[in-house]
């Protein structure tokens, strides 16, 4: 698929995301946040349209707080192996089912950016299997892979939480 036929179905896609309702808006800050199950699954069929179009995933920050943020992450193809530098991770996993490659070493890792490292696989480790309701945690610096069977796919709210200088 040519990169305009790409980019006119995204366009298509993005014309159907829900909106925010002005009322919301006009009620001002809060001091607490809610996403129901609901409401992100449905945002969650909306990325996965996205993933389906693009490299596999999709993912999109729902809010950023000081020191961390809460992303809600799809994913349709099995993903590279990756190991942040400067956060640990927290999935909570909404919807399908998966296999989480950890540990051992990133095989040909490469920066992707400050502090990030991908590559195409995990050498050792181990594997658990995710499926919706499970939470997991993820220590910076360990190696990572989310990996799909068949037409299982995945969609996590996942929590960034930038590490701390001296902790």
């Amino acid at each position: 698929m040519q990169d305009q036929e790409i980019l006119e179905k995204l366009l298509d896609a993005e014309k159907g995301r829900p909106e925010v309702s002005n009322a919301r808006r006009a009620r001002g800050p809060r001091s607490c946040d809610h996403w129901s199950l609901p409401v992100l699954l449905e945002r969650a069929a909306y990325l996965r349209k996205l993933a389906m179009l693009g490299e596999g995933s999709a993912s999109e920050t729902i809010k950023e707080y000081q020191g961390y943020k809460a992303t809600l992450y799809i994913q349709v193809r099995n993903g590279m192996a990756e190991m942040h530098g400067e956060f640990d991770e927290i999935f909570i996993v909404l919807d399908g089912h998966a296999i989480l490659a950890s540990g051992g070493t990133l095989e040909k890792g490469q920066q992707s950016a400050p502090g990030e490292m991908r590559a195409p696989a995990i050498i050792g480790g181990s594997r658990q299997e995710l499926q919706a309701g499970d939470v997991l945690h993820v220590s910076a610096g360990t190696p990572h892979q989310v990996l799909l069977c068949g037409d299982d796919t995945l969609s996590c709210l996942v929590v960034k939480i930038r590490k701390c200088a001296g902790l």
